[in-house]
């Protein structure tokens, strides 16, 4: 039995420069940091006493007597490019899904990493990524950048550049104690809305041509946000200005990235002490983080009294193996255990 641990994402800048239609053409850059928050994966092999050979535990339950029967495309998908069955999968998570987090890319990099372990694998994150974007992005035809994989496969703070010949991953050089006062200066609120991010990137990627003078702003942000990180006695509130930069531009892009309710929200946090916020992912709702001077927060807080409030803390580990236990497998036994 294998049980994995995967943390979610929040991007600050440069988000839909890591479509690949825009960074090969002039390449991508995003700065994303993990935080505390997980999915979970576990999977183990079923034993041969049922009429069907697979089960998953998600939010409903899938019985299937192949591969190819399971309805969940990313399971069915990955089995397949692993060449597993007979498997029990189960998943939970700290976060709803389709609110911005990254969830499916980390439910992704967190399956493989357990299909993996239970082959008596190690393999790196770097491969992980790779296998999580080719899963999402070709196997199943699902629109999105690359960043999310990468960034929760790898965890940590980090800028991830973009480019015809792949990605690279730089840990932002930052002091433990700036990148604490960062932590403690960011609120993450939860709209209470859901949406499928691949559709809003679907009309992204429609955008991309029209939006490039747009896009190539943003990538022009990450610079200077890692600047302002990398400064050690810098003023810390200069990110939270640039955030809001970033969004006013990023709303621009499709007129799906917000709506009227989430630009009030917006205003509300502004009023009462934000110095700038984003929604995380695609756009269209779920999370909200807001940059707040610690002596405002109290007042932002109040302000959106109406929303989930979800502390947080960032992390570095990326995806993890929790428990590994190996199990005695023939793949090549029939049901009634014979060759």
């Amino acid at each position: 039995m294998i049980y994995t641990k995967t943390p979610f994402r929040m991007s600050f800048f440069g988000g839909g420069t890591d479509y690949q239609p825009f960074f090969e053409e002039h390449g991508g850059s995003v700065i994303a940091t993990t935080f505390d928050k997980y999915c979970y994966v576990s999977v183990r092999h079923l034993p041969r006493f049922f009429d069907y050979r697979n089960q998953l535990t998600y939010s409903r339950i899938e019985k299937a007597a192949s591969v190819d029967e399971i309805e969940h495309p990313m399971v069915r998908n990955a089995m397949k490019m692993l060449n597993m069955d007979e498997l029990f999968i189960s998943y939970d998570a700290d976060l709803p899904a389709r609110s911005g987090l990254g969830s499916s890319s980390s439910f992704a990099v967190g399956l493989l990493n357990a299909f993996h372990a239970l082959k008596g694998h190690y393999v790196s994150k770097e491969k992980l990524a790779q296998e999580a974007i080719r899963l999402e992005r070709e196997m199943c035809a699902e629109s999105g950048g690359w960043q999310d994989q990468i960034a929760v496969a790898f965890g940590g703070l980090n800028r991830i550049n973009f480019s015809p010949g792949g990605f690279e991953v730089k840990p932002i050089i930052i002091t433990n104690r700036r990148k604490q006062m960062l932590n403690e200066n960011l609120m993450m609120f939860f709209t209470g809305f859901s949406r499928l991010s691949s559709e809003i990137a679907k009309e992204q990627v429609k955008v991309t041509h029209d939006k490039t003078a747009e896009l190539l702003e943003m990538l022009k942000l990450v610079d200077e946000g890692e600047r302002i990180l990398a400064e050690r006695h810098g003023d810390l509130d200069d990110f939270g200005r640039l955030l809001d930069v970033s969004w006013r531009i990023k709303r621009n892009i499709t007129d799906k990235v917000s709506t009227d309710a989430l630009d009030q929200i917006y205003d509300a946090a502004m009023k009462h002490g934000a110095l700038g916020g984003k929604l995380l992912g695609a756009g269209g709702g779920g999370f909200f983080v807001f940059y707040v001077p610690k002596e405002r927060q109290l007042e932002v807080r109040k302000a959106l009294k109406d929303l989930l409030y979800v502390a947080f803390g960032f992390e570095n580990s990326g995806t993890e193996v929790l428990y590994y236990r190996p199990e005695e497998y023939d793949a090549f036994c029939g049901k009634d255990g014979a060759i």
